[in-house]
């Protein structure tokens, strides 16, 4: 079982930073802020409704609007400093099968998971380039590389996002600034709880380590790939999910 760092084991060389992770009051989102929020980071959560965890500075943003999102980082900047950690993970699904998927429902998702990162990367950038430092992680999803039916427009999403990563790092990689995309596949939350019995052994019988990944595992992840130790990593793919996706 993965614990959770407190502010008393900080190393002596440790350098907190502004953390931006959007769509951070539920689920991944908020595993992964409240694991910057303990690692000693100050962090920003966008949400377009809620809040994030104890400790994070909420801010209410949507990332289909650039007016919104400009209004939020001069929020984060003003109380917290330039964002030097952004963790693209605002997402939604429209699931359907193909003949049956409207354009909305394709636009929408699109809109949202990848146009939505453009623009927070894009807003982000700026301060990055000016520190000449920045840690740019996509929350992807296994079935980006992988496929799933019923899911061609969250799919297509999440594939757009390696992309994203890859174009980045060639643009802005001499800048100190490292691009990064995370793809969870199957993890413990609250919908995944409240799936059949049988419907998530079916699931299971696909992953070869047996068993959904802790929303901390990927958390955990994150924050590595955020961290000095991964500054030589962009334009990575880093799966986890236990062997779901392997060779895509």
């Amino acid at each position: 079982m993965l614990e959770r760092m407190t502010s008393g084991e900080l190393p002596a060389d440790f350098i907190p930073r502004t953390v931006l992770v959007t769509g951070g009051n539920r689920g991944i989102g908020w595993a992964i802020a409240e694991d910057f929020v303990a690692a000693g980071h100050r962090v920003a959560v966008t949400a377009r409704s809620g809040s994030g965890p104890d400790g994070s500075l909420t801010v209410i943003a949507d990332v289909t609007d650039s007016a919104s999102l400009d209004a939020a980082f001069a929020e984060i900047e003003a109380q917290l400093g330039a964002v030097e950690i952004l963790v693209a993970n605002a997402g939604i699904t429209r699931d359907t099968l193909l003949m049956r998927m409207s354009d909305d429902d394709f636009t929408d998702v699109i809109d949202t998971n990848l146009s939505g990162a453009f623009r927070v990367v894009k807003r982000a950038s700026k301060g990055m380039m000016k520190a000449r430092f920045g840690r740019i992680i996509l929350v992807s999803s296994v079935v980006g590389l992988l496929g799933s039916a019923g899911q061609v427009n969250y799919s297509a999403s999440k594939s757009g996002l390696v992309g994203l990563a890859r174009s980045v790092t060639r643009e802005l990689g001499s800048r100190g600034i490292t691009a990064n995309v995370v793809a969870p596949g199957f993890i413990e939350t609250d919908m995944t709880a409240a799936l059949p019995d049988e419907q998530q052994k079916a699931y299971l019988k696909q992953i070869p380590a047996g068993r959904f990944a802790s929303p901390l595992e990927v958390a955990r992840v994150i924050r590595w790939l955020a961290g000095d130790e991964a500054g030589y990593i962009s334009g990575a793919v880093i799966p986890v999910d236990g062997g779901l996706g392997m060779g895509h």
